[in-house]
């Protein structure tokens, strides 16, 4: 148990950590983290109660993955959950996306230990959402100020080096650095729907050389006969997704060098939101040569997971981003994220992005040299901005 802080209005709150999803309600941890709650709605897929316990009990976190679930709760003296953070201690820095590997080399050099760590974010995705889960009430403010100092009790009280907050939103990121926490800044490529009506909509808007080459691209995909089919909820059979996960351990084994899902959480998230999950794959000669897993949630669609077992020329950008752009429009949905880096989506319509984190670094001297650091990497990030921009294909005053 952690120190109890306390609310602005003299309110005691008890802090606890929970080493896994398994004995909290998911209605509970649901209404904290999609505050409207409509059983229509969509809330932001990844910190759901489902997404979560399926990357725990599949076994993808927790065990010897190196993600040790320490998610702190807030409760009420009566028991009643009231916040939220979804948090693990780290014992290494794989599957974050916000790199801190020379943190790590510089504190060891100098003689310090910076494992074990605490990771406050949805391990291996790299999607901005929520942290501080406080629901929608008039406490948000003080439950989350309340979870900051949570938060920065558990590296006092355990001896951690330090505490990360990735891909945070507003809301989450200004109580964090009120409390001190350092800013941290990253770029990523996003498709903005502009109200279009059809992808022919969203083309009218780019320079004529480039929508051209995005028709060209898209058909010369499709010019081995390669068809695309797009599978959600009771569509997605078994089939699709044993061919899915092969391609997954593909890509995963060359990029990364051991894939982090396992087949069992593949399975699990498709049981419990399989409303939520777009499966686009694509089939050459009656079976499935390449495929990508999306997630829908709010207003947007976030492209997560791809892989093949045949190349062919632009299939990629097919499959990952025109045909999530296509999803966007059809379903109305503001924000196409797909995923880290790749300065190759911006000819494909998408649009740099600043990203943020917080961290909390125990020991002064290392914080000082990390804020340091970030300063100067923040000023790098925000010079980049109109260079990107200037990348994208879209006629000049298309975009503000």
């Amino acid at each position: 148990m952690i120190d109890e802080p306390s609310g602005d209005d003299g309110a005691d709150f008890i802090v606890r950590v929970a080493e896994g999803l398994k004995d909290i309600e998911p209605a509970a941890w649901d209404a904290l983290a999609d505050p409207g709650g409509a059983e229509d709605s969509f809330p932001h897929p990844f910190t759901r109660h489902a997404f979560l316990s399926s990357l725990e009990d599949s076994g993808s976190v927790g065990g010897r993955t190196g993600w040790l679930p320490q998610h702190l709760l807030l409760e009420d003296s009566d028991g009643q959950l009231l916040a939220a953070v979804p948090a693990y201690l780290k014992g290494h820095s794989q599957g974050e996306y916000v790199f801190d590997h020379g943190w790590a080399d510089a504190f060891e050099r100098a003689g310090g230990h910076y494992y074990p760590k605490l990771q406050v974010s949805v391990p291996f995705t790299p999607a901005t959402g929520p942290r501080l889960l406080v629901g929608g009430g008039a406490e948000a403010t003080v439950l989350r100020g309340a979870m900051v100092s949570a938060l920065s009790g558990y590296v006092r009280q355990t001896g951690v080096s330090s505490a990360h907050a990735t891909f945070l939103q507003e809301a989450d990121l200004e109580p964090m650095l009120e409390a001190g926490f350092l800013h941290r800044t990253d770029q990523q490529f996003h498709f903005v729907n502009r109200g279009y009506a059809t992808y022919d909509d969203f083309l009218d808007t780019l320079a004529s050389r480039k929508r051209k080459g995005l028709r060209k691209e898209r058909r010369e995909a499709l010019a081995a006969g390669i068809t695309i089919e797009r599978l959600s909820g009771s569509d997605i059979s078994e089939e699709a997704l044993d061919a899915f996960f092969a391609f997954y351990m593909d890509t995963g084994s060359r990029k990364w060098g051991r894939p982090y899902l396992n087949r069992a959480f593949f399975r699990l998230v498709t049981e419990r939101m399989a409303e939520a999950i777009v499966l686009v794959m694509a089939r050459r000669e009656g079976r499935y040569i390449a495929g990508a897993l999306n997630f829908v949630g709010g207003d947007r669609i976030f492209g997560r997971y791809w892989g093949c077992t045949e190349d062919h020329p632009f299939l990629h950008f097919e499959v990952c981003y025109h045909q999530a752009i296509d999803y966007a429009i059809e379903h109305k949905l503001s924000i196409v994220e797909a995923g880290a880096q790749g300065e190759h989506k911006l000819a494909r319509g998408y649009e740099p992005v600043i990203t943020h984190s917080a961290h909390d670094i125990a020991h002064p001297g290392l914080r000082s040299a990390i804020e340091d650091y970030l300063e100067r990497e923040r000023r790098h990030v925000l010079l980049a901005q109109p260079e990107l921009a200037a990348a994208t294909p879209f006629r000049r005053g298309e975009v503000e």
